[in-house]
């Protein structure tokens, strides 16, 4: 009940976090799309209900949430310069890197944008400059926020790493000691068991022939059988000894000794567990040492999956030959999260590997790039030990992997957009000179042009590009034009141009417009 609790508890909570974050982006465009500000009530609805559904990917699909906002953004502006939606881009891009630990994914959306963008110029015949507005914008709003969130992400891990090593460290030093006491104790246990164990199991059974031989009188028989009556009972005792030199906390073996693999899955199947077994067929006929230590890695391996990963499904596999057997246990990512009222000593799988190298074996265990976990032991059949793996990382290494990657992180998130701001900067002076080369026209042509000439007949002599406007500086246009067209005289001159101004359609005035002092600008 108390895990229910506060599952429910912290369910409440996501839920008035999302919808405070609904209301926070919503006022943006109830503040910029309102009707006396040149908006419309049916946009402004139509963006907060865009808004609310962004946010209910936020979770589980950031980069989806995202997407909702870029194309909001880009409905109400090519540019993606809007007050309406560029916060909404920029909590959306930052939430995508703090909660999504794949960097591939958001590399192919940021990409997609860019070449819907570029697509969306070409189809449109949209001039190339509101796409290199598009990218810094996205730039700005997408991905610099974006990359923050992967440093946050980053940070908050090794913070993490760090509280959970001080732990184990911490777990760690009590298990030195319990290891050594109970090292002591088994080896006091070893020698009793070995030597008088085997000692008073002789007695007996000398005792045992005495008490039924003819040879000797009856009370002779009777001592044989005191003798074999004292001998069974030291060695009850001495059973009892071995049960009190077991650690504090370790109770007796509470499954059969001879339990199979295929008995413990079976059990965790009773228990709600789903379980699949494969390979069983190899586990038979083990050697005793090997088959004890492939139950206690299937056991344990279950008994880690139920606790860390409730409702995930688990796979049990075994592959044998005639040298090596081989188990493995992987379950799935958990269902729902793990009860916080279990217990977890931290020493299992410590044990466990114990365990298989004793019996000449070898266990690896980590996470499942899914977010799962594996558990795999090799155990030989031969009595001759397998070759031991390069260790696993410790959580000293694990720690410095962390701070690697927060490093990276912040590398990142500095150069990144640097480099992004570089490689557009180059783009668009290559895009300039690219224009500028297309939008000269040469003397002769313009001298053959005659006012009055239909502009869709010019416009097949005409360069490519025009200029986007009048250079600075030039004259006014004439009076009762509809639109003026100006192209370069020289590839690199600014001034002078020529000027070609269209009236319904035709050709009504052609000049060459030089730069006007500024005295001639400021009179009136």
């Amino acid at each position: 009940m108390r895990v229910i609790s506060a599952l429910r508890r912290d369910g409440h909570r996501a839920v008035l976090l999302d919808l405070a974050l609904w209301v926070f982006l919503s006022s943006f465009v109830l503040m910029k799309e309102d009707p006396n500000g040149g908006g419309s009530w049916p946009l402004t609805a139509a963006g907060t209900v865009s808004l609310g559904v962004a946010v209910l990917f936020c979770r589980g699909a950031p980069l989806v949430a995202l997407t909702v906002a870029v194309v909001c953004g880009a409905l109400r502006s090519p540019e993606l310069f809007t007050p309406s939606y560029a916060v909404a881009m920029c909590v959306f891009a930052f939430l995508a890197g703090r909660r999504s630990g794949r960097t591939r994914p958001a590399v192919l959306v940021f990409s997609g944008y860019a070449g819907a963008g570029l697509l969306w110029c070409l189809l449109c015949d949209v001039r190339l400059w509101v796409w290199f507005t598009q990218l810094t914008s996205l730039l700005l709003q997408a991905v610099v926020p974006w990359l923050i969130g992967r440093f946050v992400r980053s940070y908050a891990r090794m913070v993490a790493d760090g509280w959970e090593l001080a732990d184990r460290m911490e777990r760690e030093q009590r298990a030195v000691a319990d290891r050594e006491r109970l090292r002591e104790r088994s080896r006091i246990a070893g020698d009793m068991h070995d030597s008088l164990g085997h000692d008073l199991s002789l007695i007996a059974v000398r005792a045992a022939a005495l008490e039924v031989s003819r040879a000797l009188p009856p009370a002779e028989q009777e001592a044989a059988g005191d003798l074999r009556r004292a001998a069974a009972d030291a060695t009850a005792r001495l059973r009892d000894i071995v049960g009190v030199l077991r650690a504090d906390d370790e109770d007796a073996p509470r499954t059969p000794a001879d339990e199979t693999v295929d008995a413990v899955v079976q059990r965790a199947r009773r228990s709600g567990v789903e379980v699949e077994l494969t390979g069983g067929e190899a586990l038979s006929g083990l050697p005793p040492t090997a088959d004890r230590a492939v139950h206690r890695v299937v056991q344990e391996a279950l008994t880690n999956a139920t606790k860390h990963a409730p409702g995930a499904p688990v796979r049990v596999a075994s592959t044998g030959g005639t040298e090596v057997v081989t188990v493995e246990v992987v379950n799935r990512p958990p269902v729902r999260p793990a009860s916080s009222g279990l217990a977890s000593g931290g020493t299992g799988l410590v044990g466990l590997d114990e365990r298989v190298r004793l019996a000449g074996g070898t266990l690896t265990h980590g996470a499942t790039p899914d977010g799962g976990f594996r558990v795999r032991a090799r155990l030989p059949l031969t009595g001759s030990p397998l070759p031991v793996p390069a260790p696993s990382p410790t959580a000293a290494g694990e720690l410095r992997r962390a701070r690697r990657d927060v490093r990276r992180g912040l590398v990142q998130a500095v150069v990144a957009p640097v480099a992004v701001v570089a490689v557009v900067g180059v783009l668009m002076l290559l895009f300039q000179q690219y224009t500028q080369s297309r939008s000269v026209l040469g003397r002769g042509e313009f001298d053959r042009m005659r006012v009055g000439e239909e502009r869709t007949a010019l416009e097949a002599r005409l360069p490519d590009h025009p200029l986007d406007g009048p250079p600075e500086g030039v004259g006014p246009e004439p009076a009762g034009a509809d639109a003026c067209l100006y192209f370069r005289t020289l590839r690199h001159d600014t001034t002078p141009v020529y000027r070609l101004c269209f009236t319904d359609g035709r050709l009504t005035s052609k000049t060459v417009a030089e730069d006007v002092p500024n005295e001639e600008r400021r009179r009136p």
